[in-house]
């Protein structure tokens, strides 16, 4: 190789060492966008409408709704109204909660979990993707393994992570009730009897299934 191809290569090198490192990930674009209230309002993405909410020192309660387009909408909550729109939105956020569970005592678990923290005061609180997924079977495998009752249960792995609760689940106390929890579940979920439908057909098969 030359002396010239040598510093060919050397130059690539550097320039591929300095050259900044991109995650494949697009970077999220704004429009910021001029309200026609005069405020200055940064809309993500595609989002066209941003709402927000302010309560008054005298308890009124304010919803605006910013529009793409520049347009913007306060709507004052009547006082007549108040507690009908708290409980609509007591409602929302509960139900929110179960969203993407598939399990009905999951789902069940997931509210109990947020009345809990409701009633502590804690508003927000990050959830794991299919964080509560298969965890109520494991709270009811904790209840009879270790004596706790299902409140202590639901405190003890709401500190959890979704790793912490898999590894429980394969623990040896824990996974044999485990195993026999979901086999009660799938039987009582699965109340078809396939023996009954083979007999409809009649022949060796249905006298086998009946044990003739």
């Amino acid at each position: 190789m030359s002396e010239v191809q040598n510093d060919a290569v050397a130059v690539a090198v550097d320039n591929s060492l300095e050259a900044p490192a991109t995650s494949g990930k697009k970077e999220t674009q704004y429009e910021t966008v001029k309200m026609d209230d005069g405020r200055i309002v940064d809309f993500a993405g595609t989002k066209r409408l941003l709402k927000s909410d302010e309560t008054g020192s005298d308890g009124v309660v304010k919803v605006r709704f910013d529009f793409r387009n520049g347009e913007t909408r306060l709507f004052t909550v009547p006082s007549q109204l108040l507690l009908k729109f708290a409980a609509h939105g007591v409602a929302q956020k509960l139900g929110d909660e179960v969203s993407g569970l598939k399990d009905i005592d999951d789902a069940v678990l997931a509210i109990d979990n947020l009345m809990d923290r409701l009633e502590r005061g804690e508003w927000t609180q990050v959830r794991e993707a299919n964080g509560l997924a298969g965890t109520s079977v494991l709270a009811r495998a904790l209840v009879e393994v270790t004596g706790n009752d299902i409140k202590r249960v639901r405190e003890y792995l709401s500190t959890k992570s979704q790793a912490e609760k898999i590894a429980l689940r394969t623990n040896a106390k824990i996974a044999p009730v485990i195993a026999r929890l979901e086999a009660g579940k799938t039987k009582k979920e699965n109340s078809i009897d396939t023996d009954a439908l083979l007999g409809e057909l009649g022949g060796e098969v249905a006298q086998e299934a009946a044990g003739e």
